[in-house]
């Protein structure tokens, strides 16, 4: 009974990952299909082309980013952002979601880095991002100002610490900020490639 109860959970583990990554495709696929197929109807009327969605949204996201990289778009997108940096609930979810995207945009992927964040005196380490090189422009203590922002993700769930340390405290690592969000997504239970022979 044991066997059985192993085989099946295994069996789930190894299908919850692919199922339900393959159902938020299949909603989001469905989605910008419906939303396309209303918006060409009134112009094509009965003929549709499967796959329309997908091209016409890709399409857009395409056109959006090459309209915000234009230099005359920044007053502009500064207008569209008024309401969301003006009212007092939704200026603080927006700005949140607006620093985060910020933070993986190209513009920004040399300040992108993964390090361990280890105390010169402690055998504890950790594995962090840092979100800011500078603290010079907040309101801290000379000293504090010298040190960096580590941002220290929590597993399984999206939430986590930022700590400002000493830059020798920090050792940079090898590794893609993405790949460091998927590992700490999943508290770093990840099977090593090469696991250690006994």
């Amino acid at each position: 009974m044991k066997r059985l109860y192993a085989y099946f959970f295994r069996g789930l583990i190894t299908f919850l990952p692919v199922g339900l990554t393959v159902y938020v495709l299949y909603l989001f696929v469905t989605w910008i299909e419906a939303s396309a197929m209303r918006m060409l109807r009134p112009v094509t009327g009965d003929f549709y082309l499967p796959g329309l969605g997908i091209v016409l949204g890709t399409a857009l996201i395409l056109v959006l980013g090459f309209l915000v990289s234009q230099p005359f778009m920044k007053r502009v997108l500064g207008w569209v952002e008024l309401p969301f940096t003006n009212l007092p609930l939704v200026k603080s979810i927006y700005s949140s979601l607006k620093s985060f995207a910020d933070y993986f945009s190209p513009n920004e992927r040399n300040a992108q880095q993964v390090v361990l964040l280890k105390k010169p005196d402690s055998d504890l380490s950790i594995i962090g991002l840092v979100t800011r090189q500078s603290l010079a422009d907040l309101p801290l203590d000379a000293q504090t100002q010298q040190h960096v922002a580590v941002y220290l993700p929590m597993g399984y769930m999206i939430g986590g610490y930022t700590v400002f340390v000493p830059r020798d405290w920090v050792q940079v690592l090898d590794m893609s900020v993405e790949e460091a969000m998927r590992a700490s997504l999943t508290a770093w239970m990840g099977n090593p490639k090469n696991p250690p022979t006994p």
